[in-house]
């Protein structure tokens, strides 16, 4: 891949990233509700989003190649904060940002702990996902889910598999965005398939 075509892909994947969570955002606050969407899966996401940035950090990887993660994991905060606000658990988002912090200097104190945890990312991100997909599934209903925000994780997913593969060829990394690209398109599916179904209602 030419050098300005790898470049045209972090620049998109950094603007899609930029928004990734912004219709979720608005959806919420429109609705003053956090209906359809589980706080189960959003607080396993950014868990699998700070090992992960945290791995990246960690073994020196360029910047451009994870430089929409803290973008990203600053609009999950904001969006938990506002989940917690709507179902009455603010107190509870105190006890996960001390536990989120403890956590970020804990898995870099060894690096096998670092390394069994970004193998562990991937299977948190994964669960993050499929928590939310069973949440789709038993209540049927896309509520505030925004299909426009996980089809951008479907964009963003597929462009750092392309990015991964030019620069650093980590296999741990790849092999997770490969997960969530084929779990990001099946949300977004359920999305589009549940409010799909509310329309011919």
């Amino acid at each position: 891949m030419a050098p300005g075509l790898l470049d045209l892909v972090h620049l998109t994947t950094w603007a899609v990233c930029a928004v990734i969570k912004l219709p979720q955002l608005v959806a919420v606050l429109r609705a003053g509700s956090a209906w359809g969407l589980s706080v189960s899966s959003l607080l396993l996401e950014l868990a699998g989003l700070l090992v992960f940035l945290r791995y990246q950090i960690f073994y020196g990887y360029p910047l451009e190649t994870y430089l929409e993660f803290p973008v990203v994991i600053a609009q999950d905060v904001i969006l938990l904060s506002c989940i917690m606000h709507f179902s009455g658990n603010v107190r509870r988002a105190c006890f996960y940002a001390v536990i989120y912090w403890v956590g970020w200097y804990m898995i870099t104190l060894q690096k096998w702990i670092i390394d069994l945890a970004m193998n562990l990312c991937t299977l948190i991100s994964a669960a993050s996902t499929l928590v939310q997909l069973q949440h789709l599934w038993e209540t049927k209903d896309a509520g505030q889910a925004s299909a426009l925000t996980w089809g951008m994780s479907v964009y963003a997913s597929a462009a750092r598999i392309i990015t991964t593969l030019m620069t650093t060829k980590d296999f741990a990394v790849l092999i997770r965005f490969i997960v969530m690209l084929i779990l990001n398109i099946w949300v977004t599916a359920t999305i589009l398939h549940y409010r799909k179904i509310k329309k011919t209602d």
